[in-house]
């Protein structure tokens, strides 16, 4: 069944209304014509034996009656104009809008009913432009959300891929080792020197393995502290101390330059394990000698330590897991390849950005924590 549209409903509805209200005021129009009411006596007062009387009823009928057709017909007119111009002015709106709902049910971005009144249908349209906003916000929040967990999920199994890759060359390097000396293959049958290869070995994988752990964790840290107030001047100068003794022990000049208060809010365990990361890297990879120097710039926190710049092509993959520059690819030398993964991982978890770059004067690395 078609349904009718708004406009001639409402056109009719009003044009009804109002020819009833003409037709009405018309029947008592007639109807307050009655002969009787319109006799007029006429009895002066200074003559007792005049009185005469004037029935002007039969003229006002007639009159009236004359008159009735041309002030329906006016009346019927003036009802359709004023009907039709009512009618538009509330439905026009309401259809302008149904156009716009039209298109906001496409998610087209630019769409927004147009305002022209302070009443209930321009509180309508208001009451829609604010929904769609709000809808349009919370599918870009979803999107965002949808992109994060897509990405943090391609970010484990990235992981967890280097992890495997990682772990199979000192497992295949022991289980061959181990299996030469069972054998007793050459050079493997002299126990006292590949037994404590193998110790070793095993040491070297267990760290490792729990280096993977820890790093696991750091996504649920992200997810479980709770930001506080901290002075970060407080909390930076007792987390340097360590690493000032490492270095002296290593001939390596450390300094230290903290203002005396730097409130920040910020997950206190996770910022600590992030720079205890970058001032570990700092400290081993500064030649005896060398200058590692940890200050603040303004709103920036910076730690810089001599040492050989890292190449731009090594710098594209520095914060991947287990990734180490060609020059350290050693253990002893080059770590497991996750410090930097881990602050990488922190810091984005904390919302804070940051910047790797190498110095000129003197040569070197500049770690600045944008706070």
């Amino acid at each position: 069944m078609k349904q009718m549209k708004i406009f001639p409903k409402t056109f009719l509805y009003t044009l009804g209304l109002m020819l009833f209200i003409v037709g009405i005021a018309h029947l008592l129009l007639y109807l307050f014509t009655k002969p009787e009411w319109l006799v007029i006596s006429i009895s002066p007062q200074d003559n007792q034996y005049f009185n005469a009387s004037l029935n002007v009823a039969d003229y006002v009928t007639q009159a009236v009656l004359c008159a009735l057709p041309l002030s329906l017909i006016c009346c019927v007119v003036i009802s359709i104009a004023c009907s039709f111009v009512f009618s538009r002015k509330i439905t026009v709106p309401i259809k302008q809008m149904g156009a716009v709902t039209e298109q906001m049910a496409q998610i087209e971005k630019d769409a927004a009913c147009k305002i022209d009144s302070k009443d209930e249908i321009g509180m309508l349209a208001e009451n829609i432009n604010h929904l769609y906003r709000s809808l349009l916000s919370a599918m870009e929040s979803l999107e965002a959300e949808k992109r994060r967990v897509s990405e943090s999920e391609r970010s484990k199994a990235d992981f967890l891929r280097a992890a495997s890759h990682e772990l199979k060359t000192p497992v295949t390097a022991l289980n061959a080792t181990l299996e030469n000396m069972i054998l007793g293959v050459g050079k493997y049958k002299d126990y006292d020197t590949y037994l404590p290869e193998c110790r070793e070995m095993t040491g070297q994988l267990g760290d490792m393995i729990h280096d993977i752990l820890e790093t696991s964790k750091a996504g649920m840290c992200a997810e479980n502290e709770t930001a506080i107030e901290v002075d970060l001047s407080k909390l930076l100068f007792s987390l340097c101390e360590p690493y000032a003794l490492i270095a002296r022990a290593k001939g390596v000049i450390f300094r230290l330059e903290l203002p005396n208060s730097f409130q920040r809010v910020l997950p206190p365990q996770m910022f600590r394990k992030a720079v205890s990361n970058i001032l570990a890297n700092a400290v081993a990879y500064t030649e005896p000698g060398g200058r590692v120097l940890a200050f603040f710039d303004g709103h920036d926190f910076l730690i810089e330590n001599e040492c050989i710049p890292i190449p731009e092509e090594s710098l594209r993959h520095i914060f991947e897991p287990f990734y180490r520059p060609d020059f350290a690819r050693d253990w002893d030398k080059g770590g497991n390849g996750l410090g930097l993964y881990i602050v990488d991982t922190l810091l984005k978890a904390m919302d804070i950005s940051y910047s790797f770059c190498p110095m000129e004067e003197p040569q070197g690395m500049r770690f600045i924590i944008h706070m």
